[in-house]
């Protein structure tokens, strides 16, 4: 992919006679967030743990802003930014200290008012144990950014967090892709995935079933589409058996919406709109909702809806 920031190719990782990771390709461009899906065991933690350079792939590559980051490991922990479930630092630690620490150990000057940014300059001196939870996961997105890296890449980042933080974080995040920086995002969380990710790959059992943006993503497979339809006149009523290419019987609720499910939507429309025409009648709604990102994930990883 031109200008891209994260280029991973044929990668895969085994334990033992378990294949955790096969074959793996995917790219992430300049400002682009990427989410990585796949229920557990699927080989998310695998695949961030070798990107972000903690453990070894048996092959494929990975490259970071073009440069190797299995031969030249010192040069991309530079160009990476990692914010994790659980930050791991001791207790007694405060902000101050943990943003030295971390700039010490990158060799680079913190983004001046980093901290502040994430609303943690009342805290600045407490220690870890003493901040709340959402407190902490600031914290570590604060942490994660303050070497101003090229390549973000957030494990859970809003697992467990109140409204206020989570969209605090989701701001930050839209922010930074705004500046350039890529996302490697790995969530359970589908309505954030499908709110904050430009694509996303969805794992299972370590190799990709199927890759795109969440639109295309919900456009695959074989769930069915859901239609919903009201009209001034109800002339539809009594021909629901009349319906074509339904997947199942229509059926008519208590306010009057007619409600169906279909593989191929153009044809049913095409039918609904002549016959209602025909009838003198008039669409006062009409609804065509393809499955969730959820719904589809579920699908797709065998785990059904």
């Amino acid at each position: 992919m031109k200008d891209s920031t994260l280029e991973v190719r044929g990668l895969a990782k085994s334990y033992g006679s378990r294949r955790a990771v096969e074959d793996l390709h995917f790219s992430i461009a300049r400002g682009e967030v990427f989410a990585l899906l796949g229920p557990n065991g699927a080989g998310k933690t695998t695949t961030l743990e070798i990107v972000e350079g903690i453990r070894k792939a048996d092959s494929g590559s990975v490259a970071v802003c073009g440069i190797d980051a299995f031969s030249r490991g010192a040069e991309t922990l530079a160009l990476v930014g990692v914010q994790l479930q659980v930050q791991g630092l001791p207790p007694s630690m405060s902000p101050r200290e943990a943003l030295s620490f971390f700039s010490a150990y990158r060799r680079k000057r913190p983004r001046a008012g980093i901290l502040e940014r994430f609303g943690l300059e009342g805290h600045m001196d407490k220690p870890a144990r003493e901040l709340s939870t959402g407190l902490q996961r600031r914290l570590a997105l604060a942490l994660a950014l303050a070497h101003a890296p090229k390549l973000l890449i957030l494990d859970e980042p809003t697992a467990g967090l109140d409204v206020e933080s989570r969209n605090i974080l989701h701001e930050a995040i839209r922010e930074e892709r705004k500046g350039g920086t890529s996302v490697l995002l790995a969530s359970h969380d589908m309505a954030e995935v499908e709110k904050l990710a430009d694509r996303a790959l969805i794992l299972v059992k370590g190799r990709e079933k199927a890759q795109g943006s969440p639109r295309e993503l919900t456009a695959y497979g074989d769930s069915d589409v859901r239609l919903s339809l009201r009209t001034r006149d109800g002339v539809l009523a009594g021909r629901l058996s009349a319906f074509p290419g339904l997947s199942g019987p229509a059926e008519l609720d208590r306010e009057g919406y007619i409600r169906a499910k279909v593989k191929l939507v153009g044809p049913l429309l095409s039918w609904v709109l002549r016959e209602v025409e025909g009838g003198g009648d008039e669409i006062l709604d009409l609804r065509v909702e393809r499955p969730s990102l959820e719904e589809r994930f579920l699908e797709l990883s065998g785990a059904g809806v």
